[in-house]
């Protein structure tokens, strides 16, 4: 069946939005949330405790070294389990298409823009180390 012109050409005439989160989609600010900051130095937690993320939900997270000691986060299964938009370091924007850890040789801070996907709980822990501060638990619901 063939649309009147009319009704077709309104069709094409207004906007396509991607979900009612807006234009930007699951990358809007109705959609985004800002986690604690994670913490690299020696002699002190990574985090207050674990953290719990939404499937579909686009999350911040700042990851801050102060340079006591040459330390880093890995955590292959926490990266494959998110979609990382960016990575900020030093307002250098990264667009990377997947990670398994990062290190900070000297003190500085890092951004990660990041979409939750696969639910499950994950670590991101100091390589090689095996003490309850020492990383961070991350479940994704």
């Amino acid at each position: 069946m063939r649309l009147p012109l009319t009704l077709a050409a309104l069709a094409f005439a207004l906007p396509v939005q991607a979900h009612d989160l807006g234009f930007a989609g699951l990358l809007s600010a109705s959609n985004k949330e800002e986690l604690p900051p994670l913490t690299l130095s020696s002699g002190k937690p990574v985090a207050e405790g674990p953290l719990t993320l939404k499937s579909g939900m686009a999350y911040e997270i700042e990851i801050e070294a102060d340079g006591t000691a040459e330390l880093g986060l890995s955590g292959a299964g926490f990266f494959r389990a998110i979609w990382i938009n960016e990575i900020v370091i030093n307002g250098l924007e990264i667009r990377p298409l997947g990670i398994d850890s990062v290190e900070f040789d000297k003190a500085g801070t890092m951004e990660i823009e990041f979409i939750a996907i696969k639910p499950g709980t994950y670590e991101l822990r100091q390589p090689g180390t095996t003490g309850p501060d020492q990383g961070v638990t991350i479940t994704i619901q």
